[in-house]
């Protein structure tokens, strides 16, 4: 269904596509749609439970002495091949929540809420509440600016990405980031 309704709010664009008309595409009845999404804004933010699932699986498996900037690199790089056997979905997805503000919205929120997944998982590693929210956000800053660089850069590996967005911190965060 969500391949379905990428391809329609490609081709018609967000508003004007229906769940009807999803479902038709999909090969379903509406009502099957909706057993699955609660509105058809929620076929292009499926799957955030099992990425948060996937990254708290993989900090709280992160070696007790890696300091949270590793444990986020580490986490990221575990959860590679589950966004990149997605970039036929997230890709498009992108493009699409771009170009609608009431999308975009969303996608904030759902940042918010994969942040406070995130920030959770640190916690559990005994870093102190603010510590592990700023670390979770800005780790997940890096991690959206990976995931743009392999979409603008289609044949360089998502792990690749990753480096270059870390290094990227690296510099803005160094004394000579400042001139």
């Amino acid at each position: 269904m969500q391949i379905a309704a990428l391809e329609l709010f490609t081709k018609n664009g967000f508003e004007q596509t229906t769940a009807a008309q999803i479902a038709a595409r999909a090969g379903v009845t509406e009502r099957t749609f909706f057993r699955h999404f609660p509105d058809k804004r929620e076929v292009l933010f499926a799957g955030q439970e099992v990425l948060s699932a996937a990254l708290t699986e993989a900090i709280v498996q992160a070696p007790a002495d890696l300091p949270p900037r590793a444990v986020l690199r580490r986490a990221f790089a575990d959860v590679t091949p589950l966004l990149e056997g997605n970039r036929r979905f997230s890709e498009p997805r992108q493009h699409i929540i771009a170009a609608n503000p009431a999308l975009m919205e969303r996608e904030v929120a759902k940042h918010a809420a994969l942040a406070g997944v995130v920030a959770d998982a640190l916690q559990k590693r005994g870093i102190a509440p603010a510590r592990a929210a700023f670390a979770a956000k800005a780790g997940l800053v890096v991690l959206g600016h990976a995931l743009g660089l392999w979409f603008e850069k289609a044949s360089q590996p998502l792990e690749t990405c990753i480096a270059e967005a870390f290094k990227e911190l690296d510099l803005f965060v160094s004394p000579a980031g400042d001139s």
